[in-house]
């Protein structure tokens, strides 16, 4: 009897016995510790004491004879070692802890979860609302989590792991994402209706950067990168520009430019062709836009993301009728969206991680790569 109640007192929460063998749960608490950045927050999202989850950590420290972290005051960085074992520990306790999940979904069943997507306004505004709505309609027992979020806090959510994944726009590609673009969209020239260079497209006539130098544009802010895109095609011509307005986000750009207060210079991916303007296509001088997949390298995708992945690209590879997309124009036209409506250019799939080459689809797309190592700045707006 006596000998019982020894070894229940030697398995109680804070004995060292405790933790020896059970692997599981010192990579769990390994895995949130790296997740959360401190001890403290670990406990919280586990539900644990603070001692209970320092001991778990040096639990494993001795069994595989290393340090996992530098302990600098309240900060935690993992060492080269503890990085190798998060690589190696993540997709086991993600894998475990949703098991259920992916059971069901090996059966086509999606009955449960959370799936957390960061996107800018412009990728949620544009581009998702189809996908959106076919997830939704298929899952409606998953939980679907929009984090409007772009640039780095968008980088800082995705190597949370608060988020499963963003869509958006990428320049180029830090060493820890993986970025495979999906579909492409082009630049174009938005004037009034009644605006002399709406009149001389009507013509015939060639718009060139020269002639859009003449009037006042009206920008996003200038911290965004179109106006880092805008202001270097234009020095790259030996020409100038004048701002005559800056407004964020492109629904406000239409509107003020249908009311006549200056032109603008957007990507087609927020024309509907119910707008009152006139389109003039200038990938002459501006390079097209892509959007895609952002992933952390090495993350464990749920079930709920992959499936969501999959009617994204769905979503974009087909080809009926019933798609509300974008249109694009292939030339000069009326200009005021009475051509029959084309599709966006589907992007060939590419899987584009840390320091490989960004897909260029115009020469000073590469100079512009600089111009933004985040996700798109544009997609804020």
């Amino acid at each position: 009897m006596q000998r019982n109640i020894l070894r229940e007192n030697a398995m109680g929460e804070d004995s060292p016995l405790y933790y020896k063998n059970n692997r599981l749960k010192q990579l769990r608490a390994f895995h949130q510790v790296v997740r959360c950045g401190s001890i403290s927050k670990a406990a919280e999202k586990l539900f644990l004491s603070q001692p209970s989850v320092s001991l778990q950590i040096q639990a494993l420290e001795r069994e595989l004879g290393v340090v996992l972290f530098e302990r600098r005051g309240p900060h935690l960085k993992l060492t080269p070692e503890g990085d190798v074992l998060y690589q190696l520990a993540e997709p086991l306790v993600d894998g475990i802890d949703k098991l259920q999940e992916n059971f069901a979904a090996h059966f086509g069943k999606l009955e449960s979860g959370e799936l957390n997507i960061g996107a800018g306004e412009s990728t949620i505004l544009y581009i998702l609302p189809e996908p959106v709505r076919r997830f939704v309609d298929n899952y409606p027992k998953v939980q679907l989590k929009m984090h409007n979020v772009t640039g780095r806090d968008g980088q800082k959510m995705l190597r949370a792991d608060e988020i499963d994944f963003a869509v958006g726009s990428m320049l180029d590609v830090p060493e820890d994402i993986e970025y495979r673009p999906i579909v492409t969209f082009e630049p174009m020239l938005i004037t009034p209706t009644d605006h002399p260079l709406a009149r001389k497209s009507l013509a015939g006539e060639e718009i060139t950067l020269e002639d859009v130098s003449q009037y006042g544009l009206i920008l996003p802010p200038s911290h965004l990168s179109t106006w880092r895109i805008v202001k270097y095609v234009f020095q790259r011509h030996n020409l100038t520009f004048t701002v005559t307005l800056e407004a964020g986000g492109w629904e406000v750009i239409k509107k003020y430019v249908e009311l006549g207060m200056g032109i603008s210079i957007v990507t087609d991916i927020c024309l509907t062709g119910r707008e009152n303007l006139m389109r003039i296509p200038l990938t002459k001088y501006f390079p097209q836009r892509g959007y895609g997949l952002v992933l952390r390298k090495g993350r464990f995708l749920s079930p709920q993301a992959h499936r969501f992945i999959e009617i994204m690209e769905e979503t974009y590879t087909s080809e009926g009728p019933h798609l509300n997309l974008p249109t694009v124009r292939s030339g000069l036209d009326d200009g005021l969206g009475n051509s029959p409506p084309r599709k966006s250019r589907r992007r060939k799939q590419v899987v584009t991680t840390g320091t490989a080459p960004t897909i260029s689809l115009d020469p000073i797309a590469a100079e512009l790569e600089a111009a933004s190592r985040q996700l798109s700045d544009d997609d804020a707006q």
